[in-house]
Order: structure tokens, then sequence, then C-alpha cells
């Protein structure tokens, strides 16, 4: 056993009368009743952990025979203790030690040289393989497991118990299993994570028309001659806030507070036309001078006149005005129907304005007199894509003309509009024309940094959907929240090769019986060949419907299409957005939507106010996985699957060959017709 002790100096006076002898005695008394007491409590603690009776029954190891613990190298003077360098060291030591222990007087706190102690902190001489720290080869005080007895006598007076302690084994580097990263939850302000949810049940959810009675009687009137005795959910809950926001007149807000901004997300075909028309002509009715008021502001020309329709319908016995700006006329003949120049200047004739972006903008440019400065009503249909066009710069030339600041010299400069401030004492004691966005469509963008480019003020959103979507998209632009798809809506996909994808449609249209089916195309080329191949089938009444055609045909051809006068109607997604065709039975995506809100948009053309509508989309195999991921991520309803086996189209393949052999020669026609 390795024993240590320290020897207290007891000065040159207390040594010189005790001599040499009564030193060294003193020093061997004062060890042996250390080595005593050390060893009585080494065998009280080994009494205390030896196991119970009928543990120790067990066989083990002889008792005469020590367990020793893994050797640990330790570095000698640089050098690990088992390399040749650690022996010769280890002997250089020991040769040091030996030629100390020829002197018979050893300095006072220094062990004799004739004990059997070794040094502080170092290994017992018996053993040279046991590391510091260690008990000792030889002893036989230690039980296996147990701590040295010698670690109560260190020599700065604290145990050695983490030396003599069992090995506590050490960090192994690697090893760890692959384990996928937390996904970082995006920070939404909380009107976006907190939306006022509407339910989007269009047949269940009905609320009639008594239940708002802020309504106008007129308006009431004319929404049940038109066959409408509830509101959607959505009409529901939107008009009530927009008429409580102009409840105090549109010249000022209420309480003389600016007015919120909406934002509303709902499915396709669930009213959110009606939804905003009906508050905006209400407010409206009280005018006295007729100024641009309302502005509506939407993607296509399509879309526009389906929304001018709309206002006409409630304007007719009123004496708003609505003027359509879509590029369809010329730019003269629009302005006609918006200023009527005057002896006193310029006269506005319109109240209400839908336009495009792009006459939008060149209206502010070159009409003389047109002025945005009474805007009250900025009403932006189809949020997300008219984001998307915001390269145009359309929205800050619109706020720019709003609050496009008159001579400070004008008597009426007071009652001016001017830049939205922090609201102080200061600045709300000028009354001023509030003016308000609201923002529609079924696709809704939730990425904060999008929406900030609107400048929206106090904003507050209603939505169908889940209310904590995130900034995840699957197109990059943090939408992959999960939409809301009307309620009669069936999706299904269709497993099949490129060259079987024409026999298909024509499948569904021949044997399925549908007469309305609405057929998208990712572009021009492909939607006009597919026209042709099936117009050389024959059987099928078929139309196409893109930017070959000029506006007057392309609304021919709608009209036609709503009759039922055309079966079949291949079109690019310019009619995917909003256009509201009655009647569309099935809509089929002979090409795979590359993002989910396209295919949003495009199966919402049927299943509209609450009626019955099929979507069948066609995929090769190479697209299978991705579009389904995709629709599955964004909380799509389950696509079923619709095998069509080669049996079932064998009857078509006659036809579809001649068909083909015609398609052919029309495109070489076509390309001569170009060349000439």
């Amino acid at each position: 056993m390795s024993l240590f002790y320290v020897a207290r100096y007891q000065g040159p006076e207390a040594a010189a009368a005790a001599g040499p002898e009564g030193a060294e005695a003193g020093a061997h008394g004062r060890a042996r009743a250390l080595l005593e007491r050390l060893q009585s409590r080494a065998r009280e603690r080994q009494q205390q952990r030896e196991p119970a009776p009928t543990e120790a029954a067990a066989p083990t190891e002889p008792a005469t025979r020590k367990r020793r613990r893994p050797r640990r190298r330790r570095r000698v003077n640089g050098a690990e203790s088992g390399s040749p360098e650690a022996r010769q060291g280890k002997r250089r030591k020991a040769d040091g030690e030996d030629a100390g222990a020829e002197n018979s007087e050893d300095p006072p706190g220094e062990p004799s040289s004739g004990s059997s102690e070794d040094a502080p902190g170092e290994p017992s001489s018996g053993s040279s393989e046991d590391a510091p720290g260690e008990p000792s080869s030889g002893s036989s005080e230690d039980a296996p497991g147990e701590r040295s007895a010698s670690a109560e006598a260190a020599p700065d007076g604290r145990a050695l118990e983490e030396a003599a302690g069992p090995l506590v084994p050490g960090l192994v580097l690697g090893g760890f299993g692959r384990r996928k990263a937390p996904k970082v939850q995006p920070f939404l302000p909380r009107w976006l994570a907190e939306p006022s949810c509407v339910r989007k049940n269009v047949n269940e959810d009905l609320v009639p028309i008594e239940d708002i009675p802020e309504v106008h009687p007129d308006l009431q009137k004319q929404l049940r001659a038109h066959g409408i005795s509830s509101y959607f959910p959505v009409q529901a809950a939107v008009i009530p806030a927009l008429l409580e926001s102009a409840a105090c007149g549109f010249l000022v807000g209420r309480g003389g507070y600016r007015p919120s901004d909406l934002c509303v997300s709902a499915p396709t075909g669930s009213g959110k036309t009606l939804a905003f028309v009906i508050p905006v002509v209400q407010a409206l009715l009280s005018r006295v001078v007729c100024h641009i008021r309302a502005l509506v502001v939407l993607p296509t020309k399509e879309l526009a006149q389906q929304v001018t329709k709309v206002f006409n319908i409630y304007t007719d016995a009123t004496p708003l005005r609505v003027s359509l700006i879509t590029g369809q006329k010329s730019l003269a003949k629009e302005q006609e129907s918006l200023i009527q120049k005057t002896a006193d200047g310029f006269r506005c004739l319109a109240d209400i304005v839908v336009a495009t972006p792009g006459r939008l903008v060149d209206h502010i440019d070159q009409t003389p007199g047109f002025n945005l400065q009474q805007l009250r009503f900025l009403v932006i249909d189809e949020a997300d894509r008219m984001i998307d066009s915001m390269h145009q710069s359309w929205l800050p030339r619109v706020v720019a003309a709003a609050f496009q600041s008159e001579d400070p010299t004008d008597p009426c400069a007071l009652l001016q509009r001017r830049q939205a401030q922090d609201v102080t004492a200061a600045s709300t004691c000028c009354p001023q024309m509030p003016l308000q966005k609201l923002l529609f469509s079924a696709t809704l963008t939730q990425n904060p940094e999008k929406l900030q480019q609107l400048g929206l003020h106090q904003p507050r959103l209603f939505s169908t959907g889940l209310a904590h979507r995130g900034l995840e998209d699957t197109d990059g632009d943090g939408d992959s929240g999960k939409y809301a798809f009307p309620v009669g809506l069936t999706h299904h996909y269709v497993p099949c090769s490129l060259s079987s994808k024409p026999l298909v449609v024509l499948h569904l249209v021949l044997e399925m019986g549908f007469s309305k089916v609405l057929c998208f195309t990712n572009s021009r080329e492909n939607s006009h060949r597919l026209f042709l191949l099936v117009q050389a089938f024959g059987g099928v009444d078929v139309a196409e419907f893109s930017s070959r055609y000029g506006p007057g045909q392309r609304r021919r051809i709608l009209k036609q299409f709503e009759q039922g006068k055309i079966q079949l109607l291949i079109s690019t997604d310019a009619t995917a957005r909003g256009i509201d065709v009655q009647g569309v039975e099935l809509v089929v995506n002979y090409d795979a939507p590359q993002y989910l809100r396209t295919y949003v948009h495009r199966a919402g053309r049927t299943a509209r106010a609450g009626k019955m509508g099929q979507a069948f989309t066609l995929l090769l195999k190479v697209q299978e996985r991705r579009f389904l991921q995709m629709l599955t991520e964004a909380g799509a309803p389950e696509l079923r699957r619709h095998e069509l086996s080669s049996k079932l189209l064998q009857p078509l393949v006659p036809r579809y060959e001649e068909a083909l052999s015609q398609l052919k020669e029309s495109i070489k026609e076509e390309h001569k017709q170009r060349a000439a």
C-alpha cells in the first residue's frame, strides 16, 4: 500500500534541543500512528461495502488474486509510459531515488529513506507499472474497486478520490446518428398568425340576407331580384366589416382615424367579388360630386370585364358610373369615358374604375384631368398575382397619384390628402379622406416581405384556410400553407405516357359524357397543337382560348362555351384566374402545373358556388412523385388514382392516327403562311 505523510517542521530551536535521534524517532512514531488510523478506516469502509450473504454466495475470483484496473499510460517527460523513452526516464528516475536513499539524513518534511511509503503523487516503488494515484499492485489492503486508504492523507489536505476511484470512460468522437435538423418556424405578425376564420362550406354555412341589416334596402332588393337570398360565409364576414369602416361616410374614417386594410383569402367560387361590390357601392351612394372614389385592379382583361359586369348590375338604379379601362379600346375612347373637358377645366365621368395595371399607368401618365386624389377604396383582386407584377411599379404610381400635392396656397389645401404619419394630436387635427386597400385572392401569400410592398395599414385578415401558414413554399413564395379548396371538388390523377395524353383527353370527353370540359396546357403552342388534333379527330365541338385571339374573339368564345355550344375548351392559364364560367363539369390538366397555386386556380374553375365538379391531372411517371408530394404538403385532399388501360383506349387509335397525319399537314401549311 502506498502511504504518504507530511512531517511538520518543528523549527530550528526544537530540532536542536531534540537532537538527530529524537527527531527521527518522533517522525517514525507519528508515521506509525497515522498508518494504524488509516488502516482502521479502510477496514471499516470495506465492511460497509461488502455485499449481502446471498450475493456473496455467487462464485467469484479467488480472494488472493487481485483484479487490476486497466492501465492508463501516462506521459513521462513528454513520452508515453509504454514507449522506450518512458522506460528509460523511469530508470533514470529510479537511479536518482536510489542515490538519494544513501543519505541517512533526510530533510525535514520528506519521507524517511527506510520508509516503505513513496513520495506524494508517485507510484509505489514495488510497482513501476501502476499509474499515479492508483493503488499499488502489491498492496493487500485495497479491495477491488475500493479507494486507496492513502487518499485521506494527501499533501494538500484533500482526498484523492478522483484519482483512486473508478475510471471514467473518455468521450468517443463520432458515432452520432444522423438527425434531421429541426425546422425553424417563421415568425408571423399577429394579424397573419391569428386571422378571422371564415367557414368555407358554401352549402351549409349560408347566412340569410335579413341577418345583415346594415346592407341598404335597395341593394337587398337587387340581390333578391338576381336570385340571391343568402350570403356565402366570406360575404357574411367581409361585408359588415367594410360597412363598419365606412359608417361615418366615405370622407372620413370611423372616429376620425384611418380604417384598417382588409385581406381576404377564400376558395375559388366562394363569392369574393360580391363581398367588395356590395359595400363599395353602398358607401358611395351618398356622393354628390362625381370623382374616382373606387379603383379595382385585376390581372387580366377577361376578369376585369367580369367584375365590371357585376358592378353594373348593382349600380344601374343609382347615379354611380362604372368605367372599364383594359386596353380593349383605344386610349382616346377610354379617355372619353373617364374625363370630359369643360370651360372650367376637367369633369370626371366615373365613380368606379375597373382596370388592368398597364392601362392604368397609361392613363395616369397621358390622360389630362385623370385625378385619383379623391380615391377612397383600392381593391386588388387576385392579389398574389398582382404582387408578382409589382415590377411594373403600378402600385407606387397609384399611391403617388392619390397623394399628389397641390399648391399650398389653394383654399382647399387644408382638406388635401397627405401621406400617413404617426398618430399624434397634430397629425389628426387635419381631416382627410382615408385610402383603404382591399386584397382578395384564393392563394393569398403570407410572406411578410411581399405583403410589405403593399404598404398595408393595420391590416386584418379573413381566411378560410388554417391560421398558421408558414413561409416554406414549394415555389419559393412562402405560400406552402394549406390552401382551401371547394368542398364539392373531387381530385383525380391519371398516370399515362406522353404519346397517350391526347387519347386520354378524348376518352374523358367522349366516353365519360361530360358536356363542358375545360382543358389547360402550359404553353400556347401545346394548346394550339391539341386543338388542331382534336379538331382533326372529329366528333367533339372544340375551341381554343389563348393569346392567339383578340379580346373580342376571346369574349365570344367564352360566351359560346357558357351557352353549351362548345364541349371542349382548350386554354392556357389565361382563364385560370377568376373567370366564372357557369356549368363547368370537368377540368383537365393536360400539362401538370408546376406550382401549387396554379393547380388551385385551374381546379377552381369547376365546383363553384357550392356545386360539384371534378379535376383530372395527366401525369407522366417522372412527374407523379413530385406532384403528389406537392399537393400532400399543401394539405390538398387526397388525389384518386384513375387507371385507363390500353384496352379502353384501343378503339380510338385508328382515328387518332389519321388525325396525327392531318395535324402534320396543318402545321406545314401554317409554316408556309408565316413564311409568305
